[in-house]
């Protein structure tokens, strides 16, 4: 799985545990000794909670840097095995299952490779055909009917987003040199607010559909990876990618393959703000991949007002 360029900085979070290759080398030949002597290599990352390392030429370690990525490596064991034959798109495979061990306090995994790159806002070869693939891969997870889902991460009512989303935007006025229409964000936070809510039963969503988390070859989406928010709940909440990554015609694309009605599109443009608010004071000074998608998502949320 390749990763994005944008290194996280090791003050990223408060409470992050500090890994090196050699760490993982112990852990991989005190768990794993079949691959005791394949090359281990940090992959830089713009992920949040998680370091990744490639092992030899066809697997990838990876490892919650904070406690609260410990329950995504359960999740993604549970249930990855069971979505998989449901969807259109390569996921991760788990081919080993890591514990606590050499001072490391919690679980891990190893996943076979997926090839791929980011994309990039602003810089994909095939937006509409990948929006058709974004689409694909959402309706594909919506149809999913496994029992004893879990609530996705945010999934729940777009109200339970408000305090942490108008502290943020506080926040944000109090750093003129972003350049937030705060009065703006407002404005648009509180008409996904207004909009009703999602009526229906809930459904599967993957939750987390940033381009950290898709992988493309010759602009076409290759894989969808990081799992770790899983769960059922608004299908709002999978619209991210109209926009942190496409561009207005393929975000229409994107639209009416899902057929997404008014409510549900405003819900989703309000929930993709709010995570860009909340992301941009926290990530800006210690994980640029992050806070330059928020940057995007700001500026194109805003810009079609």
């Amino acid at each position: 799985m390749a990763m994005d360029t944008g290194q996280m900085h090791p003050d990223m979070h408060p409470d992050m545990h500090p890994l090196d290759d050699g760490l993982v080398r112990r852990l991989i030949a005190g768990q794993f000794p079949r691959w005791a002597g394949l090359a281990v290599e940090r992959l830089p990352s713009g992920g949040t909670v998680n370091a990744m390392y490639r092992l030899g030429d066809d697997m990838v370690v990876r490892l919650p840097l904070v406690r609260g990525g410990a329950g995504d490596v359960s999740t993604e064991r549970t249930w990855l095995p069971r979505l998989a034959p449901h969807l259109p798109t390569p996921v991760p495979e788990v081919l080993g299952e890591g514990e606590p061990a050499e001072g490391y306090p919690w679980p891990w995994s190893v996943y076979r490779w997926l090839a791929g790159e980011h994309p990039e806002a602003g810089a994909l070869s095939e937006p509409v055909l990948l929006a058709g693939d974004l689409a694909s891969f959402v309706a594909a997870m919506r149809s999913i009917t496994l029992p004893g889902a879990p609530q996705a991460h945010r999934g729940g009512p777009v109200a339970s987003l408000d305090t942490e989303t108008r502290a943020a935007i506080e926040e944000l006025r109090g750093i003129p040199q972003e350049g937030v229409d705060c009065d703006a964000a407002v404005a648009v936070w509180e008409e996904a607010l207004r909009a009703p809510g999602w009526d229906g039963p809930p459904v599967w969503l993957h939750a987390d559909l940033m381009p950290g988390n898709l992988l493309v070859a010759d602009g076409r989406l290759t894989a969808v990876i990081d799992f770790g928010c899983l769960g059922v709940g608004d299908p709002a909440c999978d619209l991210f990618p109209a926009w942190n990554l496409l561009p207005a015609d393929a975000r229409e694309v994107f639209r009416e393959a899902l057929g997404v009605d008014d409510a549900t599109w405003t819900r989703g443009r309000g929930r993709t703000l709010s995570q860009a608010l909340i992301a941009l004071p926290y990530y800006r000074r210690t994980n640029p991949a992050m806070a330059r998608n928020a940057r995007h998502v700001i500026r194109t949320v805003l810009g079609e007002g």
